[in-house]
């Protein structure tokens, strides 16, 4: 089963219970393992005026297919309360498909390695926990350059 890294997030309704219950949540999934989470962090919003978030990264083994493991996710996130008004605005639970084994997906619902992931530095650090540290991403990238590209700033290990 390929390994795959989850980015989770929340700034609404208790995030840290959003994301103890979205890490429950996963543990029930079909054909998947929870394999490893990282610490919790909080971060500051990329939205201005929002409160700050709490962030984690979690590593799971799954034989679901990527855009079936898409689709577990967001019915998780819908869940527990998920409302998709803005982008990158306030909400209950953030779940994210950050790197699906060695694949890199380009795919209208899905972009792996996520396609942000290396300016935010609330997915980088707790990806960091999990990973060797000679990790490479699937497009080979080096994690140790994203981090050192990506400053740990704005973020506060719980």
């Amino acid at each position: 089963m390929p390994r795959v890294y989850i980015g989770l997030g929340s700034n609404l309704d208790d995030p840290r219970q959003q994301l103890e219950s979205a890490l429950q949540s996963l543990e029930q999934l079909p054909a998947t393992d929870l394999v490893a989470v990282s610490s919790f962090y909080t971060s500051d919003s990329l939205s201005p005026g929002q409160p700050r978030y709490t962030n984690a990264v979690a590593a799971l083994d799954s034989a679901l297919e990527p855009i079936a493991l898409l689709d577990a996710l967001q019915s998780i996130e819908n869940a527990q309360g998920r409302v998709r008004k803005e982008r990158w605005g306030a909400r209950t639970l953030d779940l994210d498909i950050l790197l699906y084994g060695d694949q890199v997906i380009d795919e209208p619902r899905l972009k792996v390695p996520h396609y942000h992931m290396q300016a935010r530095p609330f997915v980088l650090y707790p990806l960091a926990e999990l990973v060797p540290a000679d990790f490479l991403l699937a497009d080979q990238r080096p994690l140790t350059q994203l981090l050192a590209d990506c400053p740990f700033v704005g973020l506060e290990r719980l």
